[in-house]
C-alpha cells in the first residue's frame, strides 16, 4: 500500500493598513505550519507562499 504525506497550513489575513488616497489595502499574513506548530508572519502573500514552498520542498 502506498503511503501519502499530508502537510497542512492555516493562513490568516489581517488588514494592516489602507492607503487613503488610492484605497490600496495592505495585509499581514500569518502562516501556521500545523504539523510542527510553527508560525510566521509576512507582509505579502508572495512571501508567505515562499515560506510554504520551502517547507513542502523539504518534505
Amino acid at each position: 500500500m502506498e503511503t501519502k504525506q499530508v502537510t497542512s497550513f492555516v493562513l490568516r489575513f489581517q488588514l494592516a493598513d489602507i492607503e487613503m488616497d488610492s484605497g490600496r489595502k495592505y495585509w499581514r499574513v500569518k502562516v501556521t505550519y500545523v504539523q510542527e506548530e510553527k508560525e510566521a508572519i509576512f507582509d505579502s502573500v508572495e512571501s508567505a507562499m515562499e515560506f510554504i514552498k520551502e517547507i513542502v520542498g523539504d518534505s
